[in-house]
């Protein structure tokens, strides 16, 4: 497949791409620019309007606080997303607690409320985002219901699982923890969406970036690719926990189980059941 239209227009001519993993959704390419510099684009024919400007959009957003690096957008249009390419390498020691302490700190720069200005996009699923005056209603009515619903109605999720974890939305007061500020999250932090640049320090990408509670972004990690010690740690030093997180890790992977069984199917609507009944 060719480049996306319109590239060269955005970015300057092309001396050599290569096609390279996208994930689950897109195409993706390294790209060397004739006026040097590399880049990574992503496309995928059908994607809403709106899909690369919302992830745009999230990453600076992301980037605002200087807590942790994100790359730079360099183009973007309805077609493709090209951003700052990053030469990948893996996490060391100093890198894992350089993640934790960062991810506090974005945290702790807070939202303006529960959601955000933009859609929840999830490659093909889109969640409303539009503010809620606290977190458990939020959860309950913008992210649980309607990812039930989705999942039930594509046969990935049973009718008595979605019966769970409608049981949960109606206890979600009383489960959801004390109260917390918005905190400024990721949205889809699960261990691929954290990059190693060459150096060893961490990088966030693709993100779902909105308001919401920080243990989201925390039990999502933990649930595809358990970050290491030294994250946690480094984290609780810097932004500790609430009382009682530990007993709502399963209660906020709720969340990725089940956009992972509207897109995926599989085994995750089980899963999703299971970790509902957990709670009722």
């Amino acid at each position: 497949m060719s480049l996306p239209p319109g590239l060269e227009d955005a970015l300057g001519p092309v001396a050599a791409a290569r096609r390279i993993a996208g994930g689950d959704l897109n195409d993706a390419w390294t790209v060397e620019l004739a006026g040097g510099g590399r880049a990574f684009v992503k496309a995928r024919p059908g994607a809403a309007p709106d899909e690369f400007a919302t992830e745009a959009r999230g990453l600076a957003w992301l980037a605002e606080p200087g807590a942790l690096r994100v790359p730079r957008v360099l183009a973007c249009d309805e077609r493709f997303l090209a951003l700052e390419w990053i030469d990948a390498g893996r996490l060391d020691a100093a890198g894992e607690e350089e993640l934790g302490r960062g991810l506090a700190a974005l945290h702790a720069a807070g939202a303006d409320g529960f959601g955000a200005p933009w859609p929840m996009r999830l490659g093909p699923v889109v969640l409303p985002n539009e503010p809620a005056g606290d977190w458990p209603t939020f959860y309950a009515r913008r992210r649980l219901e309607p990812l039930a619903a989705m999942a039930r109605d594509r046969g990935a999720l049973s009718a008595a699982g979605a019966g769970a974890v409608l049981r949960v939305c109606e206890r979600i007061d009383e489960l959801a923890g004390p109260p917390e500020p918005p905190a400024r999250l990721h949205g889809d932090l699960w261990s691929g969406n954290v990059l190693a640049g060459a150096d060893g320090r961490p990088w966030l990408i693709d993100p779902a970036a909105h308001g919401g509670h920080r243990e989201v972004d925390l039990a999502m990690l933990a649930l595809f690719g358990a970050p290491g010690p030294r994250v946690l740690d480094a984290y609780a030093e810097a932004h500790p926990l609430a009382d009682g997180h530990a007993e709502r890790v399963a209660l906020y992977q709720l969340l990725p189980l089940l956009v992972h069984a509207v897109l995926f199917g599989g085994g995750y609507g089980r899963s999703a059941e299971a970790a509902a009944r957990r709670y009722v």
